[in-house]
Formats: structure tokens, C-alpha cells, sequence
């Protein structure tokens, strides 16, 4: 993770909590399984309306992912349900479950992935004939997340990301559906920058929720490192970090948080916010994403942050 020397001055110091602290005034949370009581947790921790996004772990039953999308509406967040595309037997199956969802008013906002598995368990192929169905608009679907990664792909070219990428977001413009950018976690702000640079430059401007690992023991970031591909930045990581001696010390994002939130002010990118995988607990990385969205921070030397 990048690093910066402490503020040289108090107002520089000030200017840059001001920063953190309206990059993450929008900050989403991913949660594999919340239960009943975390939802009920969290409710009480966010600001009213805020995202969680709900993923769709392999053999997770589709009513269990209903069900907790439902409750989170219920108490005042903004659900975000994971469609796997190729996870799906039919079309029927996905028309089911988007009617289910649009019941519990939960159906306004998805995130659509392809699954991580090589071949479509039934006839939805992948995320883009998902798209091209017309089941989004047919249940209200308003906004959809889509893949990005900054960090690369362990099983696709740079070529081929874009070009999926750009296909998808064209095909949901023509269906008059907002398309989002929501990225894999990174361990470094440096391919992230580099990321979204690619990105504006091919003329891409929809929002992007950059996501960040949240807080845990460093050997857990890096166990989920190896296990979604995102190679490069963890192996910077590891260089960093002294492994060995460190490998349960606790680890936060915030040096990351505070370069992206630092230059994405200074260019001025407001529709770039952040995403954090909660691998520590999803109440755990409420609670630490608390003070950074209040401003109740202590800038470091090391370039991070504290709790105040």
C-alpha cells in the first residue's frame, strides 16, 4: 500500500480528514451471509439508506439471499442481491427470483456476475445475455453493479476484460438501466489510479465502488488474495509487510483509503466511492468504517489513520 508523510501543516492536515471523510460518507459494505441480528446491527451503525451488497455464495440457497435482501430494505438499507448468471438452471429461474425480490422491494438495485465457474450449470450463459433477457426492466431493475479489476484477472487478458466490460455497460445504456463499476479488492492504490486513468480515458465515466479489503489479520487478507486471483498487489503487500513476524497482525485499509481519497479529490472524480469486503465481520467493518465517515480520525506518520 502506498504511503505518504504526515500533513505538513495543521490546515493540510484538516484538508485531508475533510477528504477521507467525504469519500467515505458513501461507503458500501459486501457481506456473504449476514444473519438476522447483523442485519439489525448494522442498520443501527449506517446512515439510513446505506448499500449492502449481498453476495451469492455457491450452494446458498436463493430464498436465504431473498430473505436477508428483504430484511435489510425492511430496516433501512439499500440491498444489493449478487445474480451469479451462470449459477442459474433458466431464464424461469431468474424471472422467479427477480419477482421474489421486487416483492420485498429489493429488486431496485443488483449486481450481476458471472459465477467463476467454466461452463453454465443451464441456458443463462453468462452476465451479458442476463442483460439482454428483459427481465431487468420487466422487475423494475434501476442500477446495475458490474466486475471491474484493477488488479487483473487470473483466467482473462486485459483485451478481453475491456471489451466485456464495455459490452456490457453499452448493453445496459440501450435497456435504460444505470451500469456501475464495482472492482475487486486491491491491496494498493497505485493499480486502482492506474485502473480508473484506463478506465476515463476510454470515454467510461459510470460510478465505480473501488473495493478495498476491510479489516482483519493480514494472513486473511492474503489467504483472500489467493483465492480471487488478485496476485500483484498482494504479493506487493507481502514484500511490505515483513509476513513472517507479522502474518496475524491486525491490518486496516486506511493507507489506501487516504492516498485514493487525497488524489481522487485532487482530480476531482466524485462518482469514484468506496467498497469494503468485509473479511473481518461484517459488523466489525461497520464499526471501523465509522470514524473515517465522521471524521473522528488521527492522521499517521506511516500515511494512515487512527480512530480519534
Amino acid at each position: 500500500m502506498a504511503t505518504t508523510p504526515g500533513p505538513s501543516s495543521p490546515d493540510a492536515g484538516q484538508a485531508e480528514k475533510a477528504a477521507i471523510m467525504q469519500w467515505m460518507r458513501d461507503v458500501s459494505l459486501e457481506a456473504t451471509r449476514p444473519t438476522a441480528d447483523e442485519i439489525d446491527k448494522l442498520a443501527g451503525l449506517l446512515p439510513a439508506g446505506a448499500r449492502l451488497y449481498l453476495t451469492a455464495a455457491p450452494g446458498r440457497a436463493l430464498d436465504e439471499l431473498e430473505r436477508a435482501a428483504a430484511l435489510a430494505r425492511a430496516r433501512g438499507l439499500t440491498p444489493v442481491p449478487h445474480l451469479s448468471a451462470r449459477h442459474f438452471i433458466s431464464f424461469d429461474q431468474v424471472d422467479n427470483h427477480l419477482r421474489v425480490l421486487a416483492a420485498g422491494s429489493a429488486a431496485g438495485e443488483l449486481m450481476l456476475v458471472g459465477g467463476d465457474i467454466a461452463r453454465p450449470k443451464g441456458e443463462v450463459a453468462d452476465v451479458l445475455s442476463l442483460i439482454e433477457s428483459g427481465l431487468l426492466e420487466k422487475h423494475g431493475v434501476r442500477r446495475v453493479g458490474l466486475a471491474g479489476f484493477p488488479d487483473g484477472h487470473p483466467h482473462m487478458r486485459e483485451e478481453e476484460l475491456e471489451a466485456n466490460l464495455l459490452t456490457k455497460l453499452a448493453a445496459l445504456q440501450q435497456r435504460g438501466v444505470e451500469g456501475e463499476i464495482v472492482t475487486q479488492f486491491c491491496f494498493d492504490s497505485g493499480p486502482i489510479l492506474r485502473w480508473l486513468e484506463w478506465l476515463r480515458a476510454r470515454g467510461v465515466h459510470a460510478p465505480v465502488r473501488v473495493g478495498l479489503a476491510g479489516p482483519t489479520s493480514l494472513l486473511s487478507w492474503l489467504n483472500y488474495a489467493r483465492r480471487c486471483g488478485v496476485k500483484a498487489s498482494a504479493e506487493a503487500l507481502a514484500s511490505r509487510s515483513g509476513l513472517i513476524k507479522q502474518a496475524f497482525k491486525p491490518v486496516a485499509p486506511d493507507p489506501i483509503i487516504r492516498t485514493l481519497a487525497r488524489e481522487l479529490s485532487a482530480q476531482g472524480l466524485a462518482n469514484v466511492r468506496p467498497h469494503l469486503f468485509a473479511f473481518g465481520g461484517i459488523e466489525q467493518t461497520a464499526r471501523w468504517a465509522l470514524a473515517p465517515m465522521r471524521g473522528e480520525i488521527r492522521l499517521t506518520r506511516d500515511g494512515g489513520f487512527d480512530p480519534q
